[in-house]
């Protein structure tokens, strides 16, 4: 019976590996697939559509949390926790401008500064926990945006990517709301 679930265990972990390379193999460049395969899966003009608006949430969330930072709201703490979150999304936006690259598209270009804190209507920031609510209301709207963006792209190759960014933002999302004490949702699913 170990030796049973050692062999599972082992085929699982093959697995896993095998599909984390294929999964990224478009988003990050890698030849884990021919190049004729990649060519041939999906509608590529619809992936860079969507991976272009992912890319829009992206730059957005980037600006959210410079201006979250530049704020001088923020205690130490919270602040090192906000860079950390910019940090991720900086590395999602480089991953989908990967992406996109390698699909033959062109990458949007994020806003300035100053249309990003408009939109954001920075000037009602008072406080931390405005910065923060603003900060999960988009970890929420990015979380639901990446796993609603799964079924319509073309390319499964680009499902892990997604599910994985969602995962992130999700994290990010449950971390926000735990620091601003709201209560756990009754009732799942909390996204999609």
């Amino acid at each position: 019976m170990i030796e049973d679930m050692k062999s599972r265990r082992s085929l699982l972990i093959g697995s896993a590996t095998t599909l984390s390379v294929a999964g990224l193999g478009v988003v990050l460049g890698s030849a884990a697939l021919p190049t004729a395969a990649r060519a041939a899966t999906g509608n590529a003009a619809q992936d860079i559509q969507l991976l272009n608006a992912a890319l829009g949430l992206e730059h957005e969330g980037i600006a959210a949390y410079q201006l979250g930072a530049e704020s001088k709201l923020l205690k130490p703490e919270v602040l090192k926790v906000a860079v950390t979150f910019q940090s991720h999304h900086k590395q999602h936006r480089d991953d989908l401008i990967a992406a996109i690259n390698k699909l033959g598209g062109k990458p949007v270009v994020a806003k300035s500064e100053a249309d990003y804190a408009k939109e954001l209507n920075a000037s009602s920031l008072k406080s931390q926990a405005d910065v923060l609510h603003l900060a999960l209301k988009l970890e929420k709207g990015a979380t639901n945006a990446y796993l609603g963006v799964i079924p319509s792209l073309g390319n499964p190759d680009l499902y892990l990517f997604a599910a994985r960014v969602a995962s992130d933002e999700s994290f990010h999302a449950a971390f926000l709301g735990s620091a601003l004490g709201e209560p756990i949702p009754e009732k799942a699913p909390m996204f999609g």
